[in-house]
C-alpha cells in the first residue's frame, strides 16, 4: 500500500474528531487523493479559513466525479463552489458554476433528488428582498427536499431561510422562531460545521436587522461553546464579524470588540464588507477617548464607502464642537428616507440636537423612536427610546418625569448587560436629581456613573462625569450678573430666542452668554447647567 493513502484510517479520525487544522493538512499531502477525500479537503480548507484552497478541492473533486460519471455528486460539488464562490461576493462565477450544476442534472436525466434542493437556495436568496413570499416558498420547498432525502444541511438552510423571509415580509416573531430553529439545529450538533457558521452569521445579521440584541447574545454564547469544542476552526465570516465586534462593544468588552474589529478590517480587506469594520473600529477607538485614530478610521470606512454617521458627527461632540455635530446629523437625516436607516441614527440625532439646544428637533426624534420601539417591541430598542425620552424631559425642565423615564432605561440597560449605555443613564439621572434637589442621590449617581467608565477605560464621558461631580462654586460663582439672569431662565426650560426676546438681547447675544456660563461652570450641556442652577437656588 502507498505509505500516504495508508494513513487515512488516521486521516479519517482527524476529520470525524473535527480536528480540522490536522485534518487539512494530511488530506493536503495526499498523492492521488479519491472523490470523496477531495470533498473532505475542500470542507476542511474551508473550515480552516483556506478558502482558495477549498474552492481548488471542490473542482477537483467536481472533475473526477465527471469522471467516474456521477453526474448528481459533481452537481452537489459545483454547488459548494459556488456557494462559497455567493459568500465572498464573486456573483459571476458563482452563476456558471451554478448553470453548470443545473445542466448536469438535467442533462443526466435526475429527477428530484438532494441536488436539486440545494440548486433552489440560490434562487430563493436573489428573491429574498425583492419577493420574501417566493423566497419562502423556494426555501420551504427546500426544506422538504431535504428532510425526504435525510439532508439535515439542507433542511437547516431551508429553515433558516424561511425565517429570514419571514422577517423582512414584517412578520419577525414568526421569523425569529425559525432562525431559533435552525440554530439549535446548529448547536444540536446536527448540521455539519460547514453550515454551522453560516446559519450563525445569516442570524446574527437578522438579529441586528430588528435590533433584537439580546437574542444574538444568546446565540453567540451558545455557537461560542460550540466552536471551543473544534480545533482551527474558523466559522465566523463576512458582515458578522463586524456585528460580533459590535456585540462586544454593546457588552462592555472593548479590547476584545477592538480586536473582533481589527480581525475584521483583516479578514475583510478586499470586500465590501470591510468599510463597515472599519467604522466599527472607528467606534471603540472613540469610546476609548482614541480621537484620532477614530477619525482615520470614519475616513478610511468612508472611502470604502460606508457612511460614517452619525460616528463621526458624535467625536465632533465630543470634540467640543457641538455646531458642527448638529450640522452633519441635520444632513445625514434629511437624506435617510427609508426607515431603516434612520432607525440607526435616531439616538445620535436626540443627542446631537440636545447638545445644539434644539430641544424640539430632539423630541421630535425621540418621538419616531418611541414608534419604533413600539412595532419592533425589542428590549435594546426600548432602552434606546427611554434613554432619550429621559434625556428630552430633562433638558426641556421636567426632572421629575425624566427621573422616572431614565430610570426604565438604566433598568434595559443593564437587563441588556450594556454598562457603558447603563452609566450614561446614571448620569442623566444624577442631573434630573440634581435638579429637584436631591443632590445625595444625585452624588451617588453620578459617583457610580464614573466608576463605571473608570472600568471601561471611557475617558471622554469620565472626563465628563468628574466636572459634573465637583462640588460647584456658590451661588453665582464666577458668573456676571446679566450670565446669572440669563442661566435662570435656561434652568426654566427657555430657548434662546425666547431667552433673547425676554432680556431684550439678541439671539446671538444669549447664544454666547450660554457659551460663557457653560465653560466658566465647567459644565458639559444645558441639561448639566440646569441641574446646576436648581442646586445653586439660582431658579
Amino acid at each position: 500500500m502507498d505509505p500516504i493513502r495508508g494513513t487515512l484510517p488516521l486521516m479519517g479520525d482527524y476529520f470525524e474528531r473535527r480536528d480540522w487544522g490536522r485534518a487539512y493538512e494530511d488530506l493536503a499531502r495526499l498523492g492521488t487523493p479519491g472523490a470523496a477525500d477531495l470533498e473532505r479537503l475542500a470542507i476542511a480548507a474551508y473550515l480552516t479559513g483556506h478558502d482558495e484552497e477549498s474552492d481548488d478541492a471542490w473542482l477537483r473533486a467536481h472533475q473526477e466525479f465527471l469522471r467516474l460519471d456521477d453526474g448528481a455528486r459533481a452537481a452537489r460539488c459545483a454547488f459548494w463552489l459556488a456557494f462559497g464562490l455567493m459568500l465572498r461576493g464573486e456573483d459571476v462565477r458563482a452563476g456558471g458554476w451554478l448553470a453548470r450544476a443545473q445542466r448536469l442534472l438535467d442533462e443526466g436525466g435526475e429527477g428530484e433528488c438532494a441536488e436539486r434542493g440545494y440548486l433552489l437556495v440560490p434562487v430563493a436568496l436573489g428573491a429574498l428582498d425583492a419577493d420574501p413570499p417566493a423566497a419562502y416558498a423556494s426555501f420551504a420547498r427546500a426544506r422538504e427536499i431535504g428532510a425526504r432525502f435525510g439532508e439535515p444541511d439542507l433542511v437547516a438552510i431551508g429553515t433558516l431561510g424561511c425565517g429570514e423571509a419571514m422577517v423582512r415580509a414584517g412578520k419577525t416573531a414568526e421569523g425569529v422562531a425559525l432562525l431559533d430553529e435552525a440554530m439549535v439545529a446548529v448547536t444540536a450538533g446536527e448540521v455539519s460545521p460547514r453550515i454551522a457558521g453560516i446559519v450563525y452569521c445569516a442570524v446574527l445579521l437578522e438579529c441586528h436587522a430588528v435590533f433584537d440584541l439580546r437574542r444574538a447574545r444568546e446565540w453567540t454564547v451558545a455557537l461560542t461553546r460550540w466552536c471551543d469544542t473544534q480545533r482551527d476552526l474558523v466559522p465566523f465570516r463576512g458582515q458578522c464579524l463586524v456585528h460580533r465586534a459590535q456585540l462586544m462593544q454593546l457588552q462592555g468588552e472593548w479590547p476584545d470588540a477592538l480586536d473582533e474589529a481589527r480581525h475584521a478590517c483583516e479578514r475583510l480587506a478586499d470586500r465590501p464588507a470591510a468599510a463597515m469594520a472599519y467604522y466599527q473600529l472607528a467606534e471603540v477607538h472613540r469610546l476609548r477617548g482614541e480621537f484620532p485614530v477614530a477619525e482615520e478610521a470614519y475616513r478610511e470606512a468612508s472611502r470604502r464607502g460606508y457612511r460614517a454617521q452619525p460616528g463621526l458627527a458624535l467625536l465632533r461632540l465630543a470634540q467640543g464642537e457641538a455646531a458642527v455635530a448638529a450640522a452633519a446629523m441635520r444632513t445625514v437625516m434629511d437624506q435617510a428616507g427609508d426607515r431603516i436607516t434612520r432607525s440607526y441614527l435616531l439616538s445620535a440625532h436626540v443627542e446631537v440636537m440636545l447638545a445644539a439646544d434644539d430641544v424640539p428637533a430632539a423630541r421630535a426624534a425621540a418621538t419616531e423612536l418611541a414608534e419604533l420601539a413600539d412595532d419592533l417591541d425589542t428590549p435594546y430598542v426600548r432602552a434606546v427610546s427611554a434613554h432619550a425620552a429621559g434625556a428630552v424631559c430633562l433638558a426641556a425642565g421636567d426632572a421629575k418625569a425624566a427621573v422616572a423615564t431614565l430610570r426604565r432605561a438604566w433598568t434595559l440597560w443593564r437587563e441588556l448587560d450594556a454598562p457603558y449605555d447603563a452609566a450614561r443613564a446614571r448620569v442623566l439621572i444624577g442631573l434630573a436629581c440634581r435638579a429637584l434637589g436631591d443632590h445625595d442621590g444625585a452624588t451617588l449617581e453620578l459617583d457610580a456613573a464614573a466608576w463605571a467608565f473608570r472600568k471601561l477605560g471611557a475617558a471622554p464621558d469620565l472626563s465628563g462625569v468628574e466636572r459634573l461631580a465637583v462640588r460647584a462654586t456658590p451661588p453665582g460663582g464666577p458668573l456676571t450678573p446679566r450670565e446669572v439672569e440669563v442661566l435662570r431662565l435656561v434652568a426654566a426650560g427657555k430657548s434662546n430666542r425666547v431667552i433673547a426676546a425676554d432680556l431684550f438681547l439678541s439671539e446671538k447675544t444669549v447664544a454666547r452668554h450660554v457659551s460663557n456660563i457653560l465653560g466658566k461652570l465647567g459644565l458639559p450641556s444645558r441639561s448639566a447647567a440646569t441641574g446646576y442652577a436648581y442646586e445653586h437656588g439660582l431658579t
